[in-house]
């Protein structure tokens, strides 16, 4: 006997053939792109390396920009990198810092364009600010000192300006970039100014 499908459930299920669908097309579009590059890429090449039909990558992601996008927001960085010491002053700059490092890499440089290429400005935020807004807010719930400005302040005022930078320019970022911009609005923001 076969099993009954609940009409009123909709859309792809956790799991099962729509999860390997797009495992295996995430991993043919990665090992491509070390093989081949992003410029080359075509969806008949994903398609035949994930075992999938062109039409299962159009029907789920449209185009190749929008799958790359994907990818890339895959590989975005949720957790905190480091471990808050709930000192505000030290942890906000060292996390920068290390968020620049990342970011201003090749593979960072990259994943950010490769994000910002499927993006299409209807979704509520960008997946680059929703990707960094956990470690920032637990760097501050972690913060033994007082914490006077919200998420997005820190977004507005160290993030921003990085990315920025790197989307519009090719050669690398001073070294203290993020680590000096954190220091300053820690700073700011501790005396009351």
């Amino acid at each position: 006997m076969s099993e009954l499908r609940d009409p009123i459930r909709s859309g792809p299920r956790p799991g099962g053939r729509s999860l390997r669908v797009q495992e295996a097309v995430h991993a043919a579009v990665t090992a491509l792109i070390e093989e081949i590059g992003r410029e080359g890429l075509t969806v008949p090449q994903v398609a035949a390396r994930a075992g999938v039909t062109p039409s299962t990558i159009y029907r789920r992601w449209n185009d190749m920009a929008t799958l790359i996008s994907d990818v890339a927001q895959r590989n975005l960085r949720v957790d905190c990198p480091l471990k808050p010491s709930g000192r505000l002053s030290e942890d906000l700059p060292a996390w920068a810092e290390m968020y620049q490092e990342e970011m201003d890499s090749t593979p960072g440089r990259a994943m950010i364009r490769d994000v910002l290429r499927g993006w299409d400005g209807t979704q509520k935020a960008c997946p680059l600010l929703d990707a960094v807004r956990p470690s920032i807010a637990l760097i501050c719930e972690a913060s033994g000192e007082p914490v006077t400005f919200d998420v997005e302040a820190v977004i507005d005022a160290v993030v921003a300006p990085l990315v920025t930078r790197i989307v519009f320019t090719d050669a690398p970022l001073p070294a203290a970039l993020a680590r000096d911009a954190a220091v300053a609005f820690v700073a700011r923001h501790s005396s009351g100014k």
